[in-house]
């Protein structure tokens, strides 16, 4: 081997070894940016016939595991999803009492109703009794106000997950443009050879980001372009000059339902609201149009109950807006004045200005067989008369409309404004229970989203230790590897300043 052979050699080992350095610093600087994936250099030994001519430096490639990675983004989309629900419910769970409390001031459902029964039971001790007769309007108060209140916090946390979602799809439409961006320019980059590792780094973060949004695949092509869609095979165009995805934003109420008087979201003028489920997005959407609406349609039939059972036994308690009491809905019929009712519902006013009537009844109830028996208002009976407060207490707040006649039970199916929500409980109960079953069942619902959040946040943890042992930037090891590459880079510096001092001797020796 001749001297040029040798310093050919040694001078592409430099060229080797700086890039390596090079790159293990990148690794270093972007060791904690979220999605960055350690680069490495790819080297090839050169041949001239049987002798090794030196290292040819190959493209820069990412570590990574294409499955691996996949998997990651999907357990985004699960997370970010459960915690915008644990998010969005948390207003409603802390308006539902605590059970630690004393019994009847723990601000729940049911004990607001057991106050109720509580206070007319001290009535029946004395009818006439103005304090106590006031006790009861307040107990009343204090649960009318405790159904508006939580109906209300519905409302908030629906027009908040709509907002959000005006808010994610232009997030999407960032997020899908800077993919399609990165992507012609790693397209073009391939077609000339060149490395295209530090743009798939930066197009992986926006592939992250919009997995957190919203489920979605990715599949690479041979060109390097990557073409995403939803969970359930809907093509998200990342190449338009404009975002794909299109919504406005709406003030909502309780009579707001989506397909109807909610924008939709659309693709390209179509839309495509159901097609976007998981992440962020995907989950305020579900909140929106289901977990909130449902909440509501259960507070709506217990507010319902509660106000025709009182209404039943000669005495209007609870009424809403129009002063009257709503009409029950039913798989068969619409909803009509139900829905939204527990938004509504207040103390008959007449009730407040003249407290006597919780005593003598506010109308007279024509008796059936089916339901309560006949009841006329107290004009002559006398201020000591018990016989609505009794009807009260024994059949309003119990299983009976009247001694053997089960109460008609709470409507559960043909709830909300489309008809189509229901409740996952027994409605065929007395009052204070099927309060118990509104606030359980809510409650079950907001628990299991902060369950589930702790298992797949574990799961996310766990994909992410995995996905930093085979993709991540380990600084120890990158430090170690640029002392170690420093070190060969004199060693090949020697070498190359050996050869040039035996150049000069052999050019002194031939001159």
């Amino acid at each position: 081997m001749g001297l040029s052979d040798s310093l050919t050699i040694a001078s592409s080992g430099l060229d080797a070894l700086q890039s390596q350095m090079s790159v293990a610093s990148q690794n270093v600087a972007n060791a904690s940016t979220t999605g960055y994936v350690a680069e490495t250099v790819s080297l090839s030994s050169r041949s001239a016939g049987s002798e090794g001519s030196g290292v040819v430096v190959g493209l820069t490639t990412r570590i990574v595991d294409d499955a691996l990675e996949a998997s990651l983004y999907s357990q985004n989309a699960t997370v970010s999803a459960l915690q915008t629900v644990n998010d969005g419910l948390s207003t409603v769970s802390a308006l539902q009492g605590s059970t630690s409390a004393d019994p009847g001031a723990s601000g729940t459902l049911s004990d607001n109703v057991g106050n109720v029964q509580s206070s007319l039971l001290t009535l029946e001790a004395d009818p006439s009794n103005a304090a106590a007769q006031q006790a009861v309007v307040s107990a009343a108060n204090t649960l009318a106000g405790g159904l508006r209140d939580t109906a209300t916090s519905y409302q908030a946390a629906r027009q908040a997950a709509q907002d959000s979602i005006v808010t994610e799809v232009q997030s999407a439409n960032a997020a899908l443009g800077q993919i399609g961006k990165l992507s012609d320019q790693i397209a073009q980059l391939r077609a000339g050879g060149l490395s295209t590792a530090d743009l798939e780094n930066q197009r992986a973060t926006a592939m992250s980001d919009l997995s957190s949004l919203v489920s979605v695949r990715y599949q690479e092509t041979a060109n390097g372009d990557m073409l995403v869609s939803t969970a359930d095979g809907t093509a998200l165009p990342t190449h338009q000059n404009s975002g794909p995805l299109a919504t406005t934003n709406a003030t909502l109420d309780a009579a707001s339902v989506y397909p109807g008087t909610i924008p939709a979201i659309t693709l390209n003028g179509k839309d495509v609201t159901t097609s976007l489920v998981g992440g962020r997005l995907g989950a305020n959407i579900g909140l929106r149009d289901q977990t909130l609406p449902t909440m509501q349609a259960q507070l709506d039939t217990f507010s319902q109950t509660l106000a025709a059972r009182f209404d039943a036994q000669g005495l209007t308690l609870f009424v809403g807006a129009t002063g009257t009491v709503p009409p029950p809905s039913t798989a068969a019929a619409s909803p009509a004045g139900e829905v939204g009712f527990s938004a509504d519902i207040t103390v008959n006013p007449a009730v407040v200005a003249n407290g006597a009537l919780i005593r003598d009844g506010t109308h007279d109830v024509v008796g059936s067989t089916t339901g309560a028996s006949s009841f006329a208002t107290n004009t002559t009976r006398g201020s000591s008369d018990t016989t609505l407060i009794d009807r009260l207490l024994n059949f309003a707040f119990g299983p009976d409309v009247q001694a053997g006649v089960l109460q008609p039970p709470a409507p559960t199916t043909g709830l909300g404004v489309s008809g189509t929500l229901s409740a996952s409980f027994s409605g065929a109960t007395d009052i204070t229970s099927l309060a118990t079953n509104v606030t359980s069942v809510q409650a079950a619902t907001i628990g299991q989203a902060a369950t589930d959040l702790t298992s797949e946040t574990a799961i996310q943890t766990a994909l992410n230790t995995k996905v930093s042992s085979v993709s991540g930037v380990s600084v120890d090891d990158e430090m170690a590897s640029i002392v170690a590459l420093q070190n060969a880079y004199q060693a090949n510096a020697k070498v190359i300043t050996a050869m040039q001092s035996m150049f000069s001797a052999l050019l002194t020796a031939v001159t």
